[in-house]
C-alpha cells in the first residue's frame, strides 16, 4: 500500500534554530517562514515539520479512506520512526483508531494517546472518511521507553484560569504531562478560551529550559489569531489561520489574542518536566 507523506527533505519542513538578533532583524515574511507551520493536517497524508529546537517534530496525520503509516523520515537516520523517540496525539477530528505494533487504540475528539521509544509499527485510520479523524502529533528525542497510554479529558489535569473581566477566561486540560503519565520530556495538553474570551497565557512568559510549539484550531470560519512572540522587550506578531502551527524558542514568550474564542495545544520539550517552570513578564514590561 503507497504511504502518502510528506518527505522531510524539502527546506520549508525543516526548520533551524535562530537567535533572538537574528529574528528581531526579521520581516514578516521572514518570520512566518522560520515559525509558522501553515500545513498540519491534509487529506490521506502525513505532515511533518522538524525543528533544531530540542529537535522537536510538530505535524498532523489525516488518515481519508486508506489508513496512514508513521515512517522514519530521512533525518531522523532511524529505521522507523520511535527508534529513538517518544510521540504525543491528540485527535482534533472526527473519532479514529492508533494501531501501535497491534495494540489498537480508539480516540475521540480531544483525547490523547502517548507512545513511547521503541514502537515500531504505527498506523492511523479514522472511523468515518466523511468526518475524518486528524491526529495531531509531536515528538521529541526519548533516552527511555516509556508504556504506551491513552488519556481522556476525564483522565487529564484541570485548571481554570483567568476571568472575563481580562478577557482570558480558559481551561487548561494537562493531558500528557507529569503527573497524569510518565514521559522522557514531551509534554502536551490544551487550552480552551470560554466564550467572550480572546487571550491566552496572560501574564506571558518563557522558559528557557524547553521551547514550545502551539497548534491553533476550533477558530471560526473567517476569524484569526494573532500570535506573540519575540524577547518580552522586543516583541513580534504572527497572523495564524484556523489549525496551524507556530514554533516557540526557549528565549520568546508565546501568547496570542484572537478576533473570537478559540482552542490551542500546546506541547513543550527540553530540560525539564516542571509545568510552572515559567519566567513570567508582567503586561505593562511588555514592548
Amino acid at each position: 500500500m503507497e504511504i502518502k507523506q510528506i518527505h522531510m527533505n524539502k527546506e520549508k519542513d525543516i526548520r533551524y534554530a535562530v537567535s533572538p538578533s537574528e529574528t528581531k532583524q526579521m520581516d514578516t515574511e521572514a518570520l512566518r517562514e522560520n515559525f509558522l507551520i501553515e500545513e498540519i493536517f491534509s487529506p490521506g497524508r502525513i505532515c511533518l515539520t522538524y525543528t533544531l529546537y530540542d529537535r522537536y517534530m510538530a505535524g498532523g496525520a489525516m488518515p481519508v479512506g486508506e489508513s496512514l503509516s508513521l515512517q522514519a523520515t530521512d533525518i531522523l537516520k532511524a529505521s522507523y520512526f520511535l527508534e529513538r523517540r517518544e510521540l504525543g496525539i491528540i485527535n482534533v477530528g472526527g473519532a479514529g483508531t492508533v494501531e501501535a505494533d497491534g495494540v489498537t487504540y480508539n480516540l475521540q475528539n480531544k483525547e490523547a494517546l502517548y507512545l513511547g521509544r521503541g514502537t515500531q509499527e504505527v498506523r492511523f485510520a479514522s472511523e468515518n472518511s466523511l468526518n475524518p479523524a486528524k491526529f495531531y502529533l509531536n515528538s521529541a528525542p526519548a533516552h527511555h521507553a516509556y508504556p504506551a497510554k491513552k488519556v481522556t479529558r476525564e483522565q487529564a489535569e484541570v485548571v481554570e484560569l483567568g476571568s472575563t473581566e481580562t478577557s482570558n477566561r480558559r481551561t487548561i486540560t494537562k493531558l500528557l504531562i507529569s503527573g497524569v503519565i510518565e514521559t522522557c520530556q514531551l509534554q502536551m495538553g490544551m487550552t480552551e478560551l470560554q466564550s467572550g474570551s480572546v487571550w491566552n497565557t496572560m501574564p506571558a512568559h518563557t522558559h528557557d529550559r524547553r521551547m514550545e510549539v502551539y497548534l491553533y484550531f476550533d477558530v471560526t470560519e473567517g476569524q484569526s489569531v494573532c500570535h506573540f512572540m519575540g524577547q518580552p522587550n522586543e516583541t513580534r506578531h504572527i497572523w495564524m489561520q484556523n489549525e496551524q502551527a507556530v514554533i516557540s524558542p526557549p528565549w520568546s514568550i508565546h501568547a496570542g489574542a484572537g478576533t473570537t474564542n478559540y482552542t490551542f495545544i500546546w506541547g513543550m520539550a527540553g530540560e525539564n518536566l516542571d509545568y510552572n517552570d515559567m519566567d513570567k513578564c508582567q503586561v505593562t514590561e511588555l514592548r
